[in-house]
């Protein structure tokens, strides 16, 4: 028993599937249109002030837009834009 705390032990967590910034603001587009919001309106807000609040906690809506930076996300909406013209 005493040499048992000599080794290293490993740890590995279970990889979770990656969701990409254009899935999460889809999932949160639809989130919002359930619970009557207008998902621009709150999804730029959401960018511009940094406040959870303007998303919806339906759906993990919430949850899943505080998984990426806000830079992220309006990096997403712009490269989507500019290369569906």
């Amino acid at each position: 028993m005493a040499g048992s705390f000599d080794e290293t032990m490993r740890f590995k967590l279970e990889s979770q599937p990656t969701q990409t910034a254009h899935d999460i603001l889809i999932t949160v587009y639809n989130a919002l249109l359930e619970k009557g919001y207008d998902p621009i309106n709150q999804i730029v807000g959401y960018i511009i002030s940094g406040d959870p609040t303007y998303i919806t906690s339906h759906n993990n809506a919430r949850y899943l837009i505080r998984r990426m930076e806000r830079d992220e996300l309006l990096e997403e909406l712009v490269r989507f834009y500019v290369t569906n013209q």
